[in-house]
C-alpha cells in the first residue's frame, strides 16, 4: 500500500497521538505554510480556534483525523487548510473531470459557504474550486468539471448524478473531507456517501468533522478511515454562558401574537418550524403583521433560497423562518434571538438550532413557544439537552417579552393598493386587487420592506471565519409560491 506524502517536511506528527505540548498562538506555529498564513492574515484571521489548533498538526502531516466540534467552532478552516496545503505541495496536474480534493457537505447552503471560505485562499495558491449541488441547472457545473478543478465542494446527490453521467471521476482525489457527517446521517445521505467514498483512492487522506462521532458516523469511520486521530474540543452537550434559554407557555391563540411581538424587536431573529409548509405559512403571517420576514426550506429553488438568505444577512429582512435546514452550517453575524416556534423532535436539533445565536462570545437568547399539549415533550427535550430553561406562562403584552427582545417594536407599512387600469381593471374593481394581494401577501409586503431597508442603508456582514453567503447575489426575497420553487430539488440532493 502506497504511503501518503505529507504536504511539507516541517509538519510531521509528534510521537504517538498526543497533541502539541504547548498551545500555539499562530497558524505558523501549527505548521501552516507561509503562503496560507499570509492569505489568512489578509482576511484578518491570525489566531487559530481550538479545533484548528487541535487538528492541524495531524492533518497537515497527512494523518486521517476525526474532529468533533459544534457548528461555529471553526471546523471549516480546520479542514480547508490541510486540503490547500496538500494540493499546493503536490505535483499532480489538474485534469478535466478529475478533482484532486473532495469536500462533501449535507446542504447547498453549507457547500456554498465552505467554497466561499476556501476560494480566496485557493486563489492565492493558484488552485481552482467548484461547488456542485442540486436545485440549479447542471450545465455550469458540467462545464466547470470539464475545465478541471482542484477542490470540489459537493452535496452527495448531485455529485452522484455527475458521476453516473460520466462528467466526473474520483480516482484522482488525494484528500477527502466529510463535513457535518452526523447531519448527513440524519438526512439519509450515508448510502450515497459510502458509494462516493468507495470511488476515491484508499491511499488518500480522509478527514471527518462532526458534532457527534457515534451511531452511523462510527460506521463510516471504521470503514473508510485508517488509524485515525480523534480530536475533540467540545462536549456533546455544550453550555454557552452567554446564551439564555426561556420556555414561554402560551395558548394556541396567543402563539402568533407573541411571536410577532418578539420578531418585531430590533436585531435579527431566526424562527424554526418543523415542516416546510409551516415555515411558508408562518412567513406569510409575519409579513402580513408587518414583520419583514423571509423563509428558508427545501421547497424553495436554490436561487430563491440564496436570495432569502442574503436578504436576511444584509438586513433587508430582519426575520428568517426556517426548517432544520438552517440549524447547521448557516452562519450570519448578529442573530440575537432564536425562537423555536415548533419545538424540535429531539434534543440534538434543539442544540443545533439554538447554536445560531451567542456565537464567538456574543450574547443571545433562545425562546421555545410551548402550548399545553407540548409540556411533556418540551420538558423531556430540555432535560436531554442539558439545558436549564426558565419557564413562564404569559399572554401578549407581558413585560418579559420586552426583556427577552428589548427595543422599540417596528412594523413595516402595508403595501400600497395599486389603482386598477383599463377595462380588465374596471371589471375587477378593488375587490379583485385585494383578492390578488391576499393570495400571496408576503411577497408584495416583503418587497416593500426590502426597498425601504435598502433606502435606509441597512447592512450586515457574514462571519469572517466562515464567509457565509459568499456567491449569493441579489436581495429580492422569494416565497415558496414562486413558480421556480416548485422545480427545486431536495436539500443538497438532486434537482
Amino acid at each position: 500500500m502506497a504511503a501518503r506524502r505529507p504536504p511539507t517536511a516541517s509538519t510531521r506528527p509528534t510521537a504517538g497521538r498526543s497533541a502539541p505540548t504547548s498551545t500555539p498562538h499562530t497558524f505558523a506555529d501549527l505548521g501552516v505554510p507561509a503562503a496560507l498564513t499570509k492569505a489568512l492574515a489578509a482576511q484578518g484571521i491570525t489566531t487559530p480556534f481550538p479545533i484548528q489548533a487541535a487538528t492541524l498538526p495531524d492533518t497537515l502531516a497527512g494523518r486521517d483525523v476525526l474532529g468533533r466540534g459544534q457548528t461555529g467552532s471553526g471546523k471549516t478552516y480546520a479542514f480547508a487548510l490541510p486540503v490547500l496545503a496538500r494540493l499546493a505541495a503536490s505535483r499532480s496536474p489538474r485534469r478535466p473531470g478529475r478533482p484532486r480534493a473532495l469536500i462533501l457537505a449535507p446542504t447547498r447552503e453549507l457547500a456554498t459557504q465552505i467554497e466561499a471560505a476556501i476560494a480566496p485562499l485557493a486563489r492565492a495558491l493558484s488552485l481552482r474550486t467548484l461547488t456542485v449541488f442540486g436545485g440549479v441547472r447542471p450545465n455550469p457545473q458540467i462545464t466547470g468539471l470539464r475545465a478541471g478543478v482542484d477542490i470540489l465542494v459537493a452535496c452527495p446527490g448531485r455529485l452522484a448524478d455527475h458521476l453516473q453521467a460520466g462528467h466526473a471521476r474520483l480516482d484522482s482525489v488525494e484528500i477527502t473531507v466529510l463535513d457535518e457527517a452526523d447531519h448527513m446521517a440524519d438526512l439519509g445521505f450515508l448510502p450515497v456517501v459510502r458509494r462516493l467514498l468507495d470511488l476515491t483512492p484508499r491511499t488518500g487522506q480522509r478527514l471527518l468533522f462532526s458534532a457527534t462521532l457515534d451511531g452511523d458516523v462510527a460506521v463510516l469511520v471504521r470503514r473508510f478511515l485508517r488509524d485515525p486521530v480523534t480530536r475533540s474540543v467540545d462536549s456533546s452537550k455544550p453550555s454557552v454562558p452567554t446564551m439564555s434559554h426561556h420556555v414561554l407557555h402560551v395558548s394556541h391563540d396567543d402563539r402568533l401574537p407573541v411571536l410577532v411581538d418578539l420578531a418585531a424587536a430590533p436585531g435579527r431573529t431566526l424562527v424554526f418550524t418543523r415542516t416546510k409548509h409551516r415555515a411558508s405559512t408562518l412567513t406569510r403571517k409575519l409579513v402580513a403583521a408587518g414583520v419583514p420576514a423571509v423563509e428558508l426550506h427545501g421547497n424553495l429553488a436554490q436561487n430563491a433560497r440564496s436570495r432569502n438568505l442574503h436578504a436576511f444577512a444584509n438586513g433587508n429582512a430582519t426575520t428568517l423562518v426556517a426548517t432544520d435546514i438552517a440549524a447547521r452550517g448557516i452562519h450570519v453575524d448578529g442573530v440575537t434571538l432564536v425562537i423555536h416556534a415548533d419545538p424540535p423532535a429531539e434534543h440534538k436539533s434543539y442544540l443545533h438550532r439554538s447554536g445560531r445565536t451567542a456565537r464567538a462570545g456574543a450574547g443571545g437568547t433562545v425562546v421555545t413557544l410551548m402550548t399545553d399539549d407540548q409540556i411533556g415533550d418540551v420538558r423531556s427535550l430540555t432535560r436531554k439537552a442539558g439545558i436549564a430553561a426558565t419557564t413562564t406562562r404569559l399572554r401578549p403584552g407581558h413585560p418579559l417579552l420586552m426583556k427577552l427582545a428589548p427595543g422599540e417594536r417596528r412594523y413595516a407599512p402595508p403595501p400600497a393598493r395599486p389603482e386598477p387600469t383599463g377595462a380588465a381593471g374596471h371589471a375587477r374593481g378593488n375587490g379583485g386587487t385585494a383578492a390578488t394581494r391576499s393570495r400571496n401577501p408576503a411577497r408584495s409586503s416583503t418587497r416593500s420592506s426590502t426597498r425601504a431597508s435598502v433606502r435606509s442603508g441597512g447592512s450586515a456582514s457574514f462571519s469572517a471565519r466562515t464567509q457565509a453567503g459568499g456567491g449569493v447575489r441579489g436581495h429580492r426575497p422569494h416565497q415558496a409560491g414562486d413558480r421556480a420553487s416548485r422545480r427545486g430539488g431536495r436539500p443538497g440532493g438532486r434537482s
